[in-house]
């Protein structure tokens, strides 16, 4: 018998594969990282830094209060890889087979790859490799431009930054660490070494298309939590196309469970893993209990359609967007808060100065103030502040009967002396 979910409890089913169902109670590890890493399959890379560089916060969101430098040596260990997925992403090291095939097929890739370049520079780029094979490691800022400027964008990259991008796409080398986020670049069999003493043969160890393929659409389902045929492609960017028969192929193998979601027409899928949290989903009764602030790269939200879908949220990323078209701000972060996407908020962090400046923050058509959410969300910013080290938090433009964060904690704790919850 197909159980109907309602769309309320789908949403958890989602925020559950994703690590955020429930808040951290305990003090996060260095193994948590990798943990976190290997639930979401996927970590998504981003340089902008007015708050947090996204991989790090991604992590804050589902871990706390944790110490950046660990997914650094995540990194540096060989328990993860840098590649092209969903975009660049961070992926873990057991996954490097699935994305092998775009490596030996860096003409798909599209402005990540320039056979042209390659071919005109061939000379330079047997050079540079050369000098890595005998020297070790290097960095795009280990070689000056020669016209003495600074870059604009990758699109004013100097010489050897477009030869090590190339090589990086055609997997020839690989980010072997990052320095202040800075990719390190290595030869991609001595950064394999780490994970594979055994090393790397093609022949032997790439599985074919197809497999691969299959292997990433149940990393998608198991990170999704909830799925449907529609949502498959965007996760590792896949060739989008009909997914429908693979996910019922993959539901007669027990690894899906067939629902049904109150308010769409088309097959739905839970993952194997929940079955655990179905009777409650089922019964209206399973529900996140996690307010924190979101990256705008985070997986829940970085497909727009599936946002729109199951939170009838319509994000757009903003920081690519010219400033007078821009809606919400530069940076803006949506806010989770127990079940639901409620708003979003537009801040950055002036580390210098110990001062974490909210711009503005916007809550959804329909949310109501309350003195819980009021509580929930200053205290989710007041741990984000806190954690880059900008406990000084100041307000901008926000709903007009929305308290600052000291105004909200001292309401909560005149409702906690009283016995309040």
């Amino acid at each position: 018998m197909t159980l109907h979910i309602p769309l309320v409890s789908a949403r958890a089913l989602h925020l559950a594969a994703q690590g955020l169902l429930s808040p951290v109670r305990r003090k996060a590890k260095p193994v948590d990282v990798l943990a976190a890493i290997r639930r979401m399959a996927l970590l998504q890379i981003d340089t902008i830094n007015v708050v947090a560089r996204s991989p790090y916060l991604v992590l804050w969101s589902r871990l706390g209060d944790y110490e950046p430098a660990w997914l650094d040596a995540t990194l540096a260990r060989g328990d993860i890889f840098e590649y092209w997925a969903h975009e660049a992403c961070l992926i873990p090291s057991e996954d490097y087979g699935l994305l092998r095939y775009r490596m030996r097929d860096p003409a798909s890739m599209g402005w990540k790859y320039s056979l042209n370049w390659l071919k005109t520079h061939q000379a330079d780029i047997e050079q540079l490799l050369s000098r890595i094979r005998e020297h070790g490691p290097v960095r795009a800022a280990d070689f000056a431009r020669s016209d003495g400027k600074k870059g604009g964008g990758w699109w004013d990259w100097k010489p050897e930054k477009r030869h090590l991008e190339v090589l990086f796409t055609t997997g020839e080398l690989m980010v072997t660490a990052r320095h202040n986020f800075q990719r390190i670049y290595d030869l991609a069999e001595r950064v394999l070494a780490k994970s594979r003493p055994q090393g790397w043969i093609d022949a032997r160890d790439q599985p074919d298309f197809a497999s691969a393929e299959r292997q990433m659409v149940r990393n998608s389902c198991a990170a999704l939590g909830v799925v449907k045929a529609g949502w498959v492609a965007d996760y590792y960017r896949l060739k989008r196309g009909k997914y429908d028969a693979l996910l019922h192929q993959l539901a007669d193998a027990g690894e899906l469970l067939p629902v049904r979601i109150e308010g769409w027409s088309h097959d739905a899928f839970v993952h194997a893993s929940l079955a655990g949290h179905l009777p409650a989903a089922a019964a209206g009764k399973l529900a996140s209990s996690v307010t924190t602030l979101l990256s705008p790269f985070d997986p829940v939200v970085w497909d727009r359609k599936r946002a729109s879908e199951l939170w009838d949220f319509d994000y757009r990323i903003e920081c690519y967007t010219p400033a007078p078209k821009r809606q919400y701000g530069y940076f803006v972060l949506p806010i989770l808060s127990r079940n639901r996407l409620v708003g979003r908020l537009d801040a950055k962090a002036h580390r210098q100065i110990g001062v974490f400046e909210v711009k503005s923050l916007h809550l959804e058509t329909g949310v109501r103030i309350s003195q819980r959410l009021v509580n929930d969300v200053n205290a989710a910013i007041a741990r984000l502040a806190l954690w880059h080290g900008t406990p000084d938090v100041q307000l901008g433009r926000c709903p007009a009967d929305w308290p600052s964060p000291m105004e909200s904690q001292a309401a909560g704790e005149l409702h906690h002396a009283s016995g309040g919850n």
